[in-house]
């Protein structure tokens, strides 16, 4: 195809795109109902979104990085966090590595610091059992792991025990989830010294 055709598509798919706008708004053909665009801002000052995880959050031993989250809507009571490791498939399932499980914290926190969650906030079981962050560990090699930090703004907050996983706390989020946003790092351990 000549430029000038191709210009000519790719500017009717953006008018066509474009002018669905309203249509999908109002549910004219458009997603389900319940569906939401995302609203939920997140951002940290440990590294960069989609950027390389310094050392110091990785590991067993790492520092649980802070998060500020913003404009989230009004009813917005508390805020979950699911943090996994996406590369990697456990048992020959569907299962990743869960590195970390937090609820109840509160809406009025407006995120959390580094290294600690703010007062009523809950840790569920990780991967190990623990109660606790527990960082990238990748092992070296040709790729980085893709880590997801998945926060939750929620309607209400979550009656679980600290004892509770995964499956636990999405099973508790259901009707309650009013925004949602990612943040991710990449992370690789460093090949040994020869």
């Amino acid at each position: 195809m000549r430029t000038m055709e191709l210009r000519t598509i790719a500017a009717l798919l953006v008018v066509g795109v474009l002018g669905a706008g309203p249509a999908f708004a109002q549910g004219g053909g458009g997603p389900p109902p319940g569906f939401r665009l995302a609203q939920l801002v997140v951002q940290s000052n440990a590294f960069e979104d989609g950027g390389i995880v310094p050392v110091k959050y990785t590991g067993r031993d790492g520092v649980q990085p802070a998060f500020t989250f913003t404009n989230a809507p009004a009813e917005t009571a508390s805020y979950a966090i699911i943090f996994h490791d996406l590369d990697v498939g456990l048992n020959g399932g569907t299962d990743d590595v869960l590195h970390w499980l937090a609820w109840n914290i509160p809406a009025a926190a407006g995120g959390i610091p580094e290294g600690s969650l703010p007062a009523g906030a809950v840790q569920g079981k990780n991967i190990a059992g623990q109660n606790a962050y527990f960082g990238p560990g990748a092992p070296p090699g040709p790729r980085y792991h893709h880590y997801v930090f998945e926060i939750y703004a929620l309607s209400a907050n979550l009656d679980l025990p600290n004892t509770a996983g995964r499956a636990e706390l999405l099973a508790a989020m259901a009707g309650k989830v009013v925004a949602k946003a990612a943040y991710v790092g990449r992370f690789k351990g460093a090949a040994p010294a020869q």
